[in-house]
């Protein structure tokens, strides 16, 4: 088919296209392995330069050593570090996880928080994690933007932005909120099974008809 001009019907197609290959929700997707949103955004934090199947072999220790905010926030910070020292910045991180579960006690009274403003005022916690936790957790709007979803956004006509909250905010606006979720990490799975960042396999792509880059490289 041409490729089409607007991002608006592109994005259409290739969320259509993504759900068809990567089938679930949300939370089914998700590849962290939590009962909670507080096993899940300590997960996230600790997915940070590190796989999800690292930090899948961490977390059952770590969440039985620390099941709550209130006993991970009392933690020493040195048994905290042998835990997770696998997944890289363990020290860090470690750092990141005490301060989260102490605020996450303190200032909301143990609970984690559903809102993008209450979330990144936690420790370690940025756009990326907010999005994961709101969209996975909680079943809210929230689209995740890691380096694969800014990647295919590029390649793929949605945004020319390098900025992870502007290509978020390109994303948005051609996404419906209740779908975006699920798009980012169909976008995740997409970028690392086919759409890879040196060696993209684009004659085995389900995209590819309607791809800018590999229009523009047909002229």
């Amino acid at each position: 088919m041409a490729i089409p001009r607007s991002s608006s019907v592109r994005a259409k197609i290739i969320n259509e296209r993504l759900g068809k290959l990567f089938p679930g929700s949300t939370k089914t997707l998700c590849a962290l392995e939590h009962k909670n949103p507080f096993e899940l955004i300590a997960a996230t934090i600790l997915s940070a330069q590190c796989t999800d199947e690292r930090v899948n072999m961490v977390t059952p220790a770590l969440f039985k050593k620390y099941p709550t905010p209130d006993k991970l926030r009392k933690a020493s910070p040195i048994e905290v570090e042998e835990i997770i020292h696998s997944t890289g910045f363990f020290r860090a991180k470690a750092k990141n996880l005490i301060l989260m579960a102490d605020k996450v006690v303190t200032d909301f009274d143990g609970e984690i928080p559903n809102t993008m403003d209450e979330l990144t005022r936690l420790p370690g916690v940025g756009r990326k994690t907010a999005n994961v936790v709101l969209s996975v957790a909680f079943a809210l709007p929230g689209l995740p933007v890691d380096t694969h979803v800014l990647r295919l956004s590029k390649r793929m006509g949605l945004s020319i932005s390098g900025d992870p909250i502007k290509v978020e905010a390109d994303l948005n606006k051609v996404i419906p909120p209740d779908e975006r979720g699920a798009f980012s990490i169909r976008m995740i799975l997409h970028g690392r099974k086919t759409c890879s960042s040196r060696s993209p396999k684009c004659p085995e792509c389900d995209l590819s008809d309607i791809c800018p880059k590999i229009g523009l490289s047909r002229e």
